[in-house]
């Protein structure tokens, strides 16, 4: 068995700057998002002045007078919801294809590895595009399954790279030699030894996630259009960036933090593996 230590190695990583950094700039937008529409002065689609009045709150009011600080503290809820489950599902799904057809090997190996190249060569942001426009009433959990799918081929390849390193080590080939299962060979042995560089990719997939996500709401495919979203409100306020830049800014700025932090996350993270836990 692998002598490192899965809550050792994390406990260890946290001390990486980048990391407790960009956690801590994640948590705070996270807490924005969660606790938000319970602290809002207004409700998301509460009129309370002109359309884009300077003059209002802190952030003034939208095109149609709502409170822009309002809808930014309501519109995160759902979007980072459907941005973590899509990268979860993303995660799970490329490192089960990746790690098999490390461990399976021979020609197993290169038909699950072109067909995943074949999956490569399609935008993730046109494949969202083509599905969504053929359904006349997309729902939330149709994002988080292409969301999930596009990541996985991506998250495949790099599995494969790193457990291409680990299935010929000793310690699993000792338990091979001692009769275990395949199944269990990976998820006891494979796995655990592959926790740093997986927590790193995952923090890259979360941040082109929520960037995806906010695209589809730009572009009108939001989960609920009747809703706040932080993506849909900056096409809908893009119009007067010139007279009231906040209601453009604000979510703006948001989303930016949050791609800041989990980016930090996951180079802090690829900093640690690259020292090998040190």
């Amino acid at each position: 068995m692998s002598t490192t230590s899965s809550p050792g190695v994390l406990r260890r990583a946290v001390t990486q700057k980048r990391l407790l950094y960009g956690g801590i700039i994640t948590l705070v937008v996270v807490a924005f998002a969660v606790l938000g529409p319970l602290f809002a002065p207004h409700g998301q689609n509460e009129i309370v002045g002109a359309p884009f009045s300077k003059d209002f709150g802190v952030f003034g009011t939208d095109y149609l007078g709502q409170d822009v600080l309002s809808r930014l503290m309501y519109g995160g809820q759902l979007i980072l919801l459907i941005s973590v489950l899509g990268t979860l599902l993303g995660m799970v799904v490329g490192t089960l294809i990746g790690v098999v057809a490390a461990y399976a090997g021979g020609w197993w190996d290169e038909v699950i590895m072109r067909l995943n190249d074949v999956t490569l060569a399609f935008p993730q942001i046109l494949l969202a595009l083509v599905v969504l426009t053929s359904v006349n009433d997309p729902k939330w959990w149709m994002i988080v399954l292409l969301i999930g799918l596009s990541h996985a081929p991506r998250v495949a390849r790099l599995a494969r790279g790193v457990a291409l390193g680990i299935v010929s080590r000793d310690f699993v080939i000792a338990a091979e030699a001692l009769g275990e299962r395949r199944s269990r060979v990976i998820l006891a042995e494979v796995l655990p030894n592959m926790n740093a560089p997986l927590l790193a990719e995952a923090g890259l997939r979360l941040t082109y996630s929520i960037g995806l996500v906010a695209g589809l709401g730009f572009l009108g495919f939001a989960s609920d259009p009747n809703a706040a979203d932080w993506g849909q409100m900056i096409n809908e306020n893009r119009l007067a960036m010139a007279s009231q830049p906040w209601s453009v800014l604000a979510p703006v700025l948001v989303i930016g933090l949050f791609t800041i932090g989990t980016n930090l996350m996951a180079d802090g993270i690829a900093q640690f593996s690259a020292k090998g836990g040190d």
